[in-house]
């Protein structure tokens, strides 16, 4: 009888694996807020963010999501410094990956990812939080390592 119910509940989960957002399809679009980019030659670049907060809301990220719109993103908030490692797993569109420090200084960019690698990205270094962008945006913004990112979590309301 035990092997029965066991091969049952076996049967049962893939059903339970295809219910899940990010086994096969994006999460729902979650809360949003304002975020600036302040460049060193003093431009303001604004962005609406969804907030990645809880554990699960990052694990599925930007997964299955046909696009990113080029003046959106996603901000995973680690909720305090610490080695940012990310992937692409699930993820059909190319990201920019902007690794932001505890102060709001840009730490490091890792532009154009490969969608749907397993490779680890890191973020070099303890950061507050990591953005996720459509890909080539850091570029065609000229964003760069240092620029400041003015945000609620870094204490600067943009």
């Amino acid at each position: 009888m035990q092997r029965r119910s066991l091969l049952a509940l076996a049967a049962l989960l893939p059903l339970a694996a295809v219910a899940q957002p990010g086994v096969d399809r994006p999460q729902p679009r979650l809360p949003t807020e304002p975020l600036v980019f302040e460049t060193r030659d003093g431009r303001r670049l604004a962005f609406t963010v969804e907030m990645a907060v809880q554990p699960e809301q990052q694990m599925v990220g930007l997964m299955f999501r046909p696009e990113v719109k080029p003046d959106e993103g996603m901000l995973f908030d680690w909720g305090s410094p610490r080695e940012s490692s990310m992937w692409m797993r699930n993820t059909i569109t190319s990201l920019d990956m902007v690794f932001i420090a505890a102060d709001g200084r840009v730490h490091r960019i890792a532009e154009r990812t490969v969608p749907y690698s397993l490779a680890s990205i890191s973020s070099n270094g303890p950061v507050r939080a990591t953005l996720e962008l459509a890909a080539g945006t850091a570029e065609r913004l000229n964003i760069r390592v240092g620029d400041r990112v003015l945000h609620r979590i870094f204490g600067t309301a943009p």
